[in-house]
């Protein structure tokens, strides 16, 4: 494989000193964010004028000569954060072109809504010594000092460029490591797959051989603990903010963060699993904003069934089918030989056509099985992913065992 930009994170072990001086860095990205916002702003409403990246660039010089706080910070660090700022005026912009109903202007930042800062170069303002075979490490950082840092990375490689981030729970380094990464297989079998909700994944080999990947529904499991928390924090609230309410914030946090960290490494075991077993996976597009779209309606014509399809929403997004697909396609790339086919939904149907004879009819979502020809009932999920498969393999000029050898709808 070709070398190629992959993300290693560490979690950074500060002492107070450092963490305190990480806070005060931290603060000064933020309100220089704020300011080149504003910056923007009031160059377009006083003259109609557009504010650009080089622009503000430039006006570094000025504000570190005038603003001697802003010498702790390293230059080329500053101008990370205003490419982040350009880079999100950029997409609004797309946004509005495309007419998305809420183009998403850029903001202000709180505190609590600015992760960290970044560097552009290793050795300019950062240094990450790693330990040996980059299990774990020492990050140097310009101005705070030397510090801890533990992980280890998959595939060590050149570092190209770092963020330093502010999680709930710590201090975290995002190295960008050019490397060239590869995978073993252990395996190497065909299947179909389809993502689901009932079920988070559902193989297909054949007409009798399916295998099922439960759905944890990891969100479901810390639910009650998710609404106590946020009971807490809304008791809190309702007076003046204390030290009460930043920490009924924080634990909330910690929950939330609690589902997402295991949720991605249930994705990432998932996705490696199947990449170390199958030289072929066929799989489909799924368009997520689609798929949870609201059903609210308008005032003219609301909605039917809204609550419950907010609770499908939910679960659809609690098993992050977008995560999911970009990992697999990202491990299969690292693979020798295992090729990811993604079929177009609407092209193909495989949820509403037999993966047998081939003819399609339309299925509700209350419907969750499907009869074959000869009378047998499989899973709705299974023979969407014996579809699938049976697609992708005609994709390579093959033709599936079980299919029926003259079909009304290959005939047609």
């Amino acid at each position: 494989m070709a070398l190629v930009n992959r993300r290693v994170t560490y979690k950074l072990y500060p002492d107070a000193k450092q963490h305190a001086a990480l806070e005060h860095v931290c603060d000064l990205h933020r309100g220089l964010w704020n300011a080149a916002l504003e910056e923007r702003i009031d160059a377009y409403r006083k003259t109609g004028a557009s504010v650009n990246f080089s622009d503000q660039c430039k006006s570094l010089t000025q504000i570190r000569r005038e603003c001697p706080e802003y010498l702790v910070v390293n230059a080329q660090s500053a101008q990370v954060t205003l490419k982040r700022l350009d880079k999100a005026f950029t997409a609004f912009f797309r946004r509005v072109k495309d007419g998305d109903e809420e183009p998403g202007f850029p903001r202000f930042k709180s505190k609590n809504r600015f992760p960290g800062f970044g560097f552009k170069t290793h050795g300019d303002g950062f240094k990450f010594i790693p330990g040996d075979n980059w299990k774990h490490g020492r990050l140097r950082l310009s101005g705070i000092g030397t510090m801890q840092a533990r992980g280890e990375a998959r595939t060590p490689g050149r570092i190209v460029c770092a963020d330093v981030m502010r999680k709930v729970d710590g201090w975290f380094l995002s190295l960008v490591v050019e490397c060239e990464p590869h995978r073993e297989q252990t395996g190497q079998r065909e299947c179909g797959l389809d993502w689901g909700v009932e079920t988070f994944a559902t193989m297909a080999y054949g007409l009798d051989d399916f295998v099922e990947f439960p759905n944890d529904r990891l969100l479901n499991q810390e639910a009650d603990a998710i609404k106590e928390a946020q009971r807490e924090l809304s008791k809190a609230l309702r007076g003046k903010r204390s030290k009460r309410a930043a920490k009924a914030r924080k634990v909330l946090a910690r929950r939330h963060c609690k589902v997402a960290n295991r949720r991605k490494n249930m994705l990432h075991q998932r996705t490696a699993e199947l990449v170390r077993e199958h030289s072929l996976i066929v799989t489909e597009r799924l368009t997520i904003k689609n798929m949870t779209a609201t059903a609210k309606g308008t005032v003219e014509k609301p909605g039917k069934c809204v609550k419950q399809k907010a609770g499908l929403n939910r679960a659809i997004l609690d098993t992050a089918p977008g995560g999911f697909n970009s990992m697999l396609l990202t491990k299969a790339a690292e693979a020798a030989s295992c090729e990811i086919v993604v079929l177009e939904t609407r092209k193909h149907k495989p949820s509403q056509t037999d993966p047998v004879d081939g003819t399609v009819r339309k299925k509700t979502l209350k419907e969750r099985t499907h009869t074959l020809p000869d009378g047998r009932v499989i899973g709705r999920d299974q023979a969407a992913a014996l579809s699938m498969l049976a697609a992708g393999l005609r994709l390579k000029c093959r033709e599936p065992a079980w299919i029926i050898s003259e079909t009304p709808a290959r005939a047609a």
